[in-house]
C-alpha cells in the first residue's frame, strides 16, 4: 500500500497513475470535502511538465475541454497603464482553472481512495522501517510507503531534512472581480484575454482572467516578513495598507485591488533553497511544494509537482524494488527542481527591481518569436 499526505495536484496524479496500473494507494487529505476552499487562480500547463503528465495519466482529452479560449495571452504595462508588450498566444501553454484541473483528478479515482477530513499532526518513524501518521481527527495509520504532497510546511519533510521555507521578502495580495464584463468593463479592456503584468517601482499588479467572467489579481511588493500578521490588526486593515502602497498608479489599475467583491487574501511568498536536497531514507520522499517550493514567477509549481507526482508513479512500477524506484525518482527530481528553483528565483529578480518593468519586456522580446510565455501561474 502507497500512503500519499496531501490531495494537491501532485499526489492526485501519483494516484490516479498507480490506481489505473493496479496498485493500492491511498491519500490522506487535510481538507474536509473536494470543495473545502477555492483552490486558486489559472495554471498554464508546461508540454514537459504538466502536460505530459497529464498524459500519462490518460486524463488529456478532459483536460482539453477545460482550457480556457485565448488565455495563454499575456501583456506587460507600467504603473500608467501603458502597454509595452502584448502577445496573443499559441496554445503551447494553455491555461487551466486550478480547481477544475484538481475536479478532474479528484473524479478519475474511484469513492474511498481519498480520505477527507484527516490532517496530520505528527509521523513518527517505527524501529521496524515503518511509519504512523497521527491526525487531529483521533485516528493513526501506519505504512511501510509514505509520500509527503503536503505542500510548503509539510509534515513529511522533517523526516528527510531540517530545512524549512524562507520569505522571500516579497508578499501578494489577492483580490477577485466577478462579472468582470458588465461591472468592470475598464478592467476588463486592460487585462485582456489572459495575463497582464503591471511592473514599476518594484511594485506590481497581477492579473488573470478565469472561466466565468471573472478576473483574479494579486498587488505584488516587498514587505517585511510579519506584515501580513500586523496589518490585519490595523484599523483599516489589509485593503488600506494595499492601496497606499500603490497611491499614484493608473486608477483602471488599482481598481483591480479596490474593486475586489471578497475581502482580499495576504499570501507572503516563501521557498525553499535552491538546490535543496535531502540524503535517501528508506520508505519516504516528497513531491511538489514539500520538495521544491519556489516563487511563481517561472510558472513553473504545479506543473512539476504533477510531473514528480507521474515520474514517481512511474519509477514504483518500473521497479520492484520501493527503494530503487525512490532513488530513481529523486536523482531525476533533483536535477528537474534545482533548474525550475534557479529560474523562478531570476524571474522574481526580474520582475522586481529599480528598472522594471524593462527587463521583462527585454526578456520576452528576446525570446523566439514562437516560444511559450510564461511567468507566474503554474
Amino acid at each position: 500500500m502507497i500512503t500519499i499526505l496531501g490531495a494537491g495536484l501532485g499526489g492526485l496524479v501519483l494516484a490516479r497513475i498507480l490506481h489505473i496500473n493496479g496498485m493500492d494507494v491511498r491519500i490522506f487529505e487535510s481538507d474536509a470535502s473536494a470543495s473545502a476552499r477555492h483552490q486558486g487562480g489559472m495554471l498554464d500547463m508546461h508540454v514537459e511538465t504538466g502536460q505530459a503528465a497529464i498524459e500519462a495519466a490518460g486524463l488529456y482529452e478532459e483536460f482539453r475541454k477545460m482550457v480556457l479560449e485565448e488565455g495563454d495571452a499575456f501583456r506587460i504595462l507600467d504603473k500608467t497603464g501603458r502597454v509595452h508588450l502584448a502577445e496573443v498566444g499559441n496554445d503551447l501553454r494553455p491555461e487551466v482553472e486550478r480547481g477544475q484541473l484538481r475536479a478532474m483528478l479528484i473524479a478519475s479515482l474511484p469513492e474511498g481512495i481519498i480520505r477527507w477530513g484527516h490532517r496530520a499532526t505528527a509521523i513518527a518513524a517505527e524501529a521496524d522501517g515503518a511509519y504512523t501518521i497521527s491526525f487531529a481527527n483521533g485516528l493513526s495509520v501506519r505504512t511501510d510507503v509514505l509520500i509527503g504532497a503536503d505542500g510548503a510546511w509539510s509534515k513529511v519533510r522533517p523526516l528527510l531534512t531540517n530545512i524549512q521555507p524562507v520569505y522571500t521578502g516579497l508578499s501578494f495580495a489577492e483580490a477577485r472581480l466577478t462579472e468582470v464584463s458588465s461591472r468592470f468593463p475598464e478592467q476588463a479592456e486592460i487585462v485582456g484575454t489572459g495575463t497582464m503584468m503591471a511592473l514599476s517601482e518594484r511594485k506590481g499588479i497581477l492579473a488573470h482572467r478565469q472561466p466565468g467572467d471573472v478576473i483574479c489579481s494579486y498587488a505584488a511588493f516587498e514587505a517585511p516578513a510579519e506584515w501580513s500578521a500586523e496589518v490585519t490588526s490595523k484599523a483599516g486593515g489589509l485593503l488600506e495598507d494595499v492601496l497606499a502602497r500603490f497611491r499614484g498608479w493608473d486608477r483602471p489599475l488599482v481598481g483591480l485591488i479596490a474593486g475586489s467583491d471578497a475581502p482580499l487574501v495576504a499570501r507572503p511568498l516563501f521557498a525553499l533553497p535552491v538546490g535543496h536536497r535531502w540524503d535517501r531514507r528508506a520508505g519516504v520522499t516528497l513531491i511538489g511544494d514539500a520538495a521544491h517550493l519556489m516563487s511563481p514567477f517561472a510558472g513553473e509549481g504545479a506543473n512539476l509537482a504533477m510531473r514528480d507526482g507521474a515520474d514517481l508513479a512511474q519509477a514504483i512500477l518500473a521497479h520492484d524494488d520501493i527503494e530503487a524506484a525512490l532513488a530513481s525518482y529523486e536523482t531525476a527530481m533533483f536535477v528537474r527542481s534545482e533548474s525550475a528553483a534557479g529560474e523562478s528565483a531570476a524571474g522574481l529578480a526580474m520582475c522586481f527591481n529599480d528598472r522594471t518593468p524593462a527587463p521583462v519586456v527585454d526578456f520576452f522580446r528576446g525570446m523566439q518569436p514562437d516560444a511559450p510565455v510564461s511567468m507566474g501561474g503554474g
